[in-house]
């Protein structure tokens, strides 16, 4: 994420300093370091905004919330209407599953040293607004998740006085007026209240996105540049040159295999079979690329007599391994042929492999993870989600201390270190709480709109070797915006965007307007009376990005037209220019008028008109580029996205 403590936006916000964020989760377990108020005492006076409690009940009373974690609450009157003879196996905000826990301490987590997850990881944990202030709403039990107690908890938190709100989570395939994240977000927009969300874990199985809300922050999930890996060396310290290769694994013990045979012959390499596995003698076994690594891992956990074993892939980094229960190590395809050369020209091949190893910066990224769900939003099509990628595999960050999190063999690891390693888009998505968190205290001035507009027009579509992202779920081709939207979050340069795309209330009521709603459709999103469609009714949110759509059974070649009108301010410099360059989709014509605009003052005002003309492709495919407003002095390039896509997309 580049972040510094000593220049740009950590300092500039003073790393978050009495913003609140309202987490909306499984609750929090409040001993844990992350939220200790160490180094916050001195500001122990809590914000005059705040309005929330420290609610007591089963194992937590009210001693447990310090100026870190200054509020807890717990909403339980859905699950036991669902459930009326129900006990609810931990009445209180404290957190039964790690879910909540870990996104508090992402989003907000004071600083940890020696953190790390059974060696992996280890360092300072922190999380992304370390001075901000945490407020937990817990509406997920054991005994199962609600919309009422999702919507109170999301109400409360916006009564209690929060910044932001962090929730990752999300109500499949409903539309907005019975979801209750949109429901309780628009109220929470109204107040001036980022909500950041998370968009899903389906990946490209199944259904789309979640969360594809018009007044949300949507958050894909990507893989970063920290590798959790093995050191195998082949041949003993006997041999003058020993071949070092460097895999992935997750086994947890500090443990060597040490010296051991290798063994490969194709009777056993397939490693599918327990029966000639388990008469195999002992030593580190060698595994072919059969494609179906989790069953071999789980052969190889059930044989006893082995020392260790090697995985194959062609590709290892499409795997996010979270665990691995044997002392193994998972390598490409080309240092299996190298481990084989060895095998066949040694009389006594040997190897030791060592764990608990972190690697950083090695491998090309960022990438969209294979699991993120992709839009366009069922709920919304015309306002394009997701709006931006931000990490999401492998985060450490705080753990329950009697939650599962490894295995060994068949033995059940506790988190003895307080921190877990877990992928997903809810891992994602408080990343980017936090940095909203952070705009906030950089920009009290700024609107949910604006911070949202900043953190997308200044994300990033090209990874570390300058290339355009690759999306892991379509074979590392370039992502599109419809699974990263506008690219990976860039905190920095979000702190100063040049240009935002802001949006009131009302526009998005004429937004709801257009989508055939009926009133009372529109007022259970609104709740409220003082809003109507006489104004204006239009799909053309002024949004930083652009989608049009087409229908792939109409005949191909047949031109289409969508136009769009966007409003843009200024909260960059006096006296700014800015001229337009346009990344036209293939075979899509893209103008823009006027070409360039100019502001004289700051929060002076621009509009522009965009007209995009496409054919119905035939073969269903998603075009996109993006329109970039490139300020003279080259100190800003303001950058929305441009999707051109079948009416399938995303199904």
């Amino acid at each position: 994420m580049s972040l510094n403590p000593s220049t740009g936006l950590w300092p500039a916000s003073k790393f978050g300093e009495d913003v609140i964020i309202g987490v909306i989760d499984t609750g929090i377990w409040p001993e844990s370091p992350s939220f200790s108020d160490h180094g916050m005492t001195y500001n122990s006076k809590l914000p005059s905004k705040w309005k929330g409690t420290c609610q007591e009940g089963q194992d937590f009373n009210s001693s447990l919330c310090n100026s870190k974690l200054i509020g807890a609450r717990y909403f339980n009157k859905g699950v036991k209407a669902a459930n009326p003879n129900v006990t609810l196996s931990m009445n209180s905000a404290r957190d039964t599953q790690g879910h909540g826990t870990h996104t508090s301490s992402t989003a907000a987590g004071n600083y940890v040293e020696r953190a790390s997850f059974f060696g992996y990881a280890d360092g300072v944990a922190r999380g992304m607004a370390p001075r901000a202030r945490v407020a937990m709403y817990k509406v997920i039990w054991d005994e199962g998740r609600y919309a009422s107690d999702v919507l109170a908890g999301m109400d409360q938190a916006v009564a209690d006085g929060v910044d932001i709100i962090s929730i990752s989570m999300g109500f499949d395939e409903v539309p907005l007026y019975e979801d209750p994240v949109a429901i309780a977000s628009f109220g929470a927009m109204e107040k001036g209240i980022l909500v950041s969300s998370s968009a899903g874990n389906v990946g490209l199985r199944g259904g789309p996105l979640h969360n594809g809300i018009p007044w949300v922050l949507t958050v894909a999930a990507g893989n970063f540049d920290r590798t959790y890996a093995a050191s195998l060396t082949l041949g003993d310290n006997k041999e003058k040159e020993q071949h070092v290769i460097v895999g992935r694994s997750m086994f947890p013990l500090n443990a060597w295999v040490k010296d051991e045979t290798l063994i490969y012959n194709k009777t056993l390499s397939k490693c599918d079979s327990l029966k000639l596995l388990s008469e195999a003698p002992r030593g580190i076994i060698v595994c072919d690329d059969t494609g179906f690594l989790d069953d071999q891992m789980d052969v190889i956990d059930s044989v006893t007599n082995l020392a260790g074993a090697i995985f194959a892939s062609k590709d290892p980094s499409r795997f996010d391994l979270e665990s691995m229960s044997c002392p193994g190590v998972l390598i490409s395809t080309t240092e299996l042929d190298t481990i084989i050369d060895y095998i066949k020209s040694s009389d006594n091949p040997t190897a030791t492999i060592k764990f608990q190893q972190t690697v950083t910066g090695k491998e090309v990224a960022p990438s969209v993870a294979d699991y993120t769900s992709r839009g366009p939003s069922p709920n919304c099509p015309a306002v394009l989600k997701p709006d931006v990628m931000a990490p999401g595999s492998l985060v450490l960050a705080s753990w329950i201390p009697n939650g599962y999190t490894a295995t060994v063999g068949t033995n059940t690891l506790l988190s003895s270190e307080g921190f877990h390693l877990i992928s997903g888009t809810s891992m994602a998505c408080p990343h980017a709480s936090g940095v909203a968190a952070l705009l906030r205290g950089a920009h009290w001035e700024w609107s949910h709109a604006a911070i949202r507009s900043a953190m997308m027009t200044t994300a990033n579509e090209l990874d570390s070797s300058m290339m355009p992202i690759k999306d892991v779920g379509r074979n590392f081709t370039a992502a599109s915006p419809l699974a990263m939207g506008a690219g990976h979050v860039v905190p920095n340069k979000a702190m100063d965007p040049g240009l935002v795309y802001d949006a009131a209330p009302q526009d998005y009521v004429s937004l709801l307007c257009s989508m055939n709603f009926t009133r009372s459709q529109i007022m259970t999103i609104t709740r409220s009376k003082g809003y109507d469609c006489s104004e204006s009714s239009s799909l053309d949110l002024n949004y930083p990005s652009f989608v049009a759509f087409y229908d792939k059974n109409v005949t191909t070649g047949v031109m289409l037209t969508h136009r769009f009108r966007r409003v843009v301010t200024n909260v960059g410099g006096a006296g700014a220019r800015y001229e337009v360059k346009v990344v036209a989709p293939e075979g899509v014509k893209v103008a823009v008028w006027p070409k360039s605009l100019a502001f004289e003052k700051k929060n002076e005002q621009r509009d522009y008109n965009v007209e995009i003309v496409y054919p119905s492709d035939g073969k269903g495919r998603v075009l996109y580029g993006s329109i970039v407003w490139v300020e003279e002095s080259g100190k800003h390039a303001v950058r929305s996205p441009i999707v051109v896509a079948p009416t399938s997309a995303g199904k």
